[in-house]
């Protein structure tokens, strides 16, 4: 089973009905006990990091993400969910996150419209079981103002150029994240939506 992270912010549903498509039926849940039995987790999001960051820890969800992943299962970061993963970020304030990746989170500057928002063509920097099947080229929805910097370079997989270099998907071990929406992101997101759910069954 996986679990989907109700922490009270991020598109949960259309994260659920994806992976309904692939005959999944995941739970959408911030219920310690039920999401450590899943066989993978996803941690979506939309808005602010400190509001996303603050829900997450006053439901205890920040020590279930860290005894989960510890524990060797996968997770997937969506967008502010992936932005969570890194150990800070400057979004209105500067705030811990789950320090699961180096690296710290900051706005898109430059002479761009911000946020960053429709399709952008992926450039593959090193492949992992999320990308298998994902040609270079290929592209994916995005909609952020802020991306990740100062990360580890063998955690970067794949970018997005807007102005700049910007982490598009990341990974270590079985923690992976992906600055766009998969589950808007047509034919790539579902490929890695299905490459995600085939490492669910390998934990």
């Amino acid at each position: 089973m996986i679990g989907i992270i109700d922490y009270g912010m991020g598109n949960l549903r259309s994260v659920q009905k994806a992976l309904e498509l692939f005959g999944e039926n995941p739970v959408i849940t911030n219920d310690y006990e039920t999401l450590l039995k899943c066989d993978g987790i996803i941690l979506p999001g939309v808005g602010a990091f400190p509001d996303a960051i603050d829900n997450i820890e006053s439901k205890g969800l920040d020590k279930l993400i860290k005894e989960f992943t510890a524990a060797g299962k996968p997770l997937l970061g969506i967008c502010l969910g992936m932005q969570l993963l890194f150990e800070e970020s400057d979004e209105v304030r500067v705030c811990k996150g789950l320090g699961l990746l180096k690296g710290r989170v900051t706005r898109i500057t430059g002479d761009l419209k911000i946020p960053h928002m429709g399709w952008n063509d992926l450039e593959i920097k090193k492949m992992c079981r999320v990308l298998e099947g994902v040609r270079d080229g290929e592209f994916a929805y995005f909609v952020h103002s802020y991306l990740a910097v100062g990360m580890d370079e063998e955690d970067i997989n794949a970018v997005a150029v807007y102005g700049t270099e910007i982490p598009a998907v990341v990974s270590r071990g079985n923690v992976y994240g992906t600055q766009f929406h998969p589950e808007k992101s047509g034919e790539l997101g579902m490929k890695i939506l299905a490459n995600f759910v085939k490492l669910t069954k390998l934990s």
